[in-house]
């Protein structure tokens, strides 16, 4: 715009020029250079050469503020992972075996050490949990074992592997003289005792209720190692007869399927070795007491 002013101010305002006036004439420029003209001219703005501003535009006092940031919420620590199960149902270990023998020391276990985790095994960890507020899973995880560690001693030897599946049952008072089969039925156990001192035990079952055991004082009367019945046409070996037909023996059925089965009215014992053990150091006159 600057420019085009400027050119025409240059065709269109002479100097003493006005409406109607006889035009002068124009002279040359080589003999004499065009004086300034004195004619009033309108102010033409100069261009502007300021840099434009990077400063951003200050916000007007009516725009709304921005919204506040919300924080995040802080997430809560997660619960601690549960414990570690050191044995559960299945198991068959040395440790197993102790973990019956110390929940026998304080109650919770009513049979002798097996090493095997079974139903008897799960439901007394579960009583020795609920009685200590533990969370009863009847599994002996890291918390559970801990707590039965600070409560019972290491067990011994014969703790850990007694002779017999269920411990022997306080013996009765005709069992504590003399050479004597002690026998009894609550327990399931035979203690070969003698002048009160048991010098060995076994596992032993009865007859069923239709041809039960005899209870009472008896003694051995005769003795037959490789003995077959002939009322029932089945091996007695080692056998111990007391009381008629009745003898303590070995019996392949209860060695191979335990208390699932029963006799016709003998004590049968399902430890080989044991009963022939016992054979060779009984005689004929030794005591039998077979008691509840």
């Amino acid at each position: 715009m600057s420019v085009v002013a400027l050119a025409a101010l240059a065709t269109g305002c002479e100097p003493g020029a006005a409406p109607g006036a006889q035009t002068a004439p124009r002279q040359t420029p080589a003999t004499r250079p065009a004086a300034p003209s004195p004619a009033r001219t309108e102010p033409v703005p100069a261009p502007s050469t300021a840099e434009p501003s990077t400063v951003p535009p200050r916000p007007s006092a009516s725009a709304p503020a921005p919204a506040p940031t919300t924080a995040r919420p802080v997430p809560e620590p997660s619960a601690a992972p549960p414990a570690r199960v050191l044995m559960r149902t299945g198991s068959e270990s040395d440790r197993v075996r102790e973990l019956q023998a110390r929940l026998r020391q304080i109650g919770h276990f009513g049979r002798n050490p097996t090493g095997y985790y079974g139903s008897v095994t799960a439901d007394s960890v579960r009583s020795f949990q609920a009685k200590r507020g533990l969370t009863t899973t009847g599994s002996t995880d890291e918390t559970t074992w801990k707590r039965l560690l600070a409560m019972t001693r290491t067990p011994t030897a014969e703790e850990l592997r007694p002779p017999t599946e269920r411990p022997l049952a306080t013996p009765d008072k005709r069992c504590l003289t003399g050479r004597v089969l002690c026998v009894s039925k609550s327990s399931r156990t035979l203690a070969w005792m003698i002048d009160g001192r048991v010098v060995s035990a076994m596992d032993v079952r009865f007859g069923s209720e239709y041809t039960p055991t005899r209870e009472g004082e008896f003694e051995v009367f005769w003795k037959s190692r490789d003995h077959v019945s002939t009322l029932y046409d089945t091996p007695m070996p080692y056998a111990l007869f007391f009381s008629g037909g009745q003898a303590v023996h070995y019996s392949a059925d209860f060695a191979a399927n335990g208390y699932g089965g029963a006799s016709h009215g003998c004590v049968n014992v399902r430890d080989k070795k044991k009963v022939a053990a016992l054979f060779d150091q009984v005689k004929n006159g030794d005591k039998v007491v077979v008691f509840r």
